[in-house]
């Protein structure tokens, strides 16, 4: 996995769908492309992964979307209360599950990008 960490430059705020306050909060995204053949498994793991890790503690929210434009390739957008529940999430039993099938599923490494606390406006 590529986990690249980059400053962020939104706004502070207040979360649309969920009302959470979003200061102080980490977002990951991560990008997805699953092999040829292998789309509707990937799919699978992909919304399994959804319940689990929106109920562990820190999770603000978590969503996967398959990019409409370019099947089989999904972007996940994650938000964390703080570094130490990203943290505790990547060390998660379903997270590490999910991760040890990617390399037969996937056409590559994920890509994912852990953005810091946004800047105030």
């Amino acid at each position: 996995m590529t986990d690249e960490t980059t400053a962020a430059t939104s706004a502070t705020g207040t979360d649309a769908d969920t009302g959470t306050d979003t200061a102080g909060v980490i977002t990951a995204i991560a990008r997805l492309r699953a092999r040829p053949g292998l789309e509707d498994e990937v799919r699978a793991q992909a919304l399994a992964l959804v319940a689990p890790t929106r109920a562990e503690p820190g999770n603000v929210s978590y969503r996967a979307y398959e990019d409409p434009t370019d099947p089989g390739t999904w972007v996940v957008l994650e938000e964390w209360a703080d570094s130490a529940s990203w943290e505790a999430h990547m060390a998660s039993p379903h997270l590490a599950e999910a991760l040890s099938r990617t390399g037969a599923l996937l056409a590559g490494a994920p890509v994912v990008r852990v953005f810091p606390p946004a800047l105030p406006s």
